[in-house]
């Protein structure tokens, strides 16, 4: 089971950007595609980006020209930079790694332990 560790949360004014960062514990040559999922207060967990080791993404469509997901090969670690964000942005974002990319957008991956992203003025 591949440890994932999380950072780069925080709070931003409407407009303002953030990265965030998730690095693995193995290489990406061991993992098959990287993701992230956000979950904001009462809502379910929903799928923002995802990265398959073939370089395929995928954006929700709230997210389009406005996020974008990326990967270091050497470091073992996949991005998400966000700009323009809004309110609606705000929610607990969590880090996804599973063996293929059809596990990771269907939510069977492991999980990081999730950081908070706030967007308010």
């Amino acid at each position: 089971q591949v440890q994932l560790a999380e950072s780069g949360g925080g709070l931003v004014q409407p407009g303002g950007s953030l990265r965030l960062s998730c690095t693995a514990s193995k290489t990406f040559y061991d993992i098959g595609a990287m993701g992230w999922y956000r979950q904001a207060p009462g809502k379910q967990r929903d799928l923002v980006a995802a990265l398959g080791s073939d370089g395929r993404t995928f954006y929700t469509d709230s997210v389009k020209g406005r996020f974008t997901i990326s990967r270091d090969n050497a470091k073992s670690t996949v991005y998400l930079q966000m700009n323009s964000l809004n309110p609606e942005d705000t929610a607990v974002y969590y880090c996804s790694a599973a063996a293929t990319y059809y596990s990771l957008i269907n939510a069977l991956g492991s999980w990081g332990q999730g950081t908070q992203v706030t967007v308010s003025s």
